[in-house]
């Protein structure tokens, strides 16, 4: 990795970990039902950002995917804690919404890293071309 900064990672994953988390903390808790509760916009910023990770070479594969998926998976988390504090038994189902999480969040920045790769390796191989 040529431009490897280890703060990179930590800002994308809580730009991550905001733009899922804002919006699936104001839904009522009656009204959740993951995965479908979880912002369809925030899943997509997660591949994206992802993305953007590997494509500009600052986080390796398994970095770029761990990082991001676990933005999802901590958002779901934080809610689960505030929740469960305030009435311990609302969540308690909690290790299923977590592996919910896991899934969607995992397999979300999973595409994009993989993406994101293949960008990085196509525009590697172009530049050799050039020369």
């Amino acid at each position: 990795m040529r431009n490897a900064r280890p703060g990179w990672p930590l800002l994308a994953a809580t730009a991550g970990f905001l733009a899922v988390g804002i919006p699936y903390w104001l839904i009522p808790y009656n009204k959740v039902n993951l995965p479908s509760a979880l912002p369809a916009g925030g899943l997509l910023l997660v591949a994206a950002l992802a993305l953007l990770l590997r494509a500009w070479g600052v986080a390796s594969l398994p970095r770029a995917i761990a990082a991001m998926g676990a933005s999802v998976v901590a958002a779901v988390l934080v809610r689960v804690l505030v929740e469960g504090v305030r009435d311990p038994t609302s969540h308690n189902l909690w290790p299923l919404e977590v592996v919910i999480a896991s899934a969607v969040g995992f397999a979300c920045s999973a595409a994009g890293a993989i993406a994101g790769s293949l960008i990085a390796m196509l525009a590697r191989h172009f530049a050799q071309r050039r020369e």
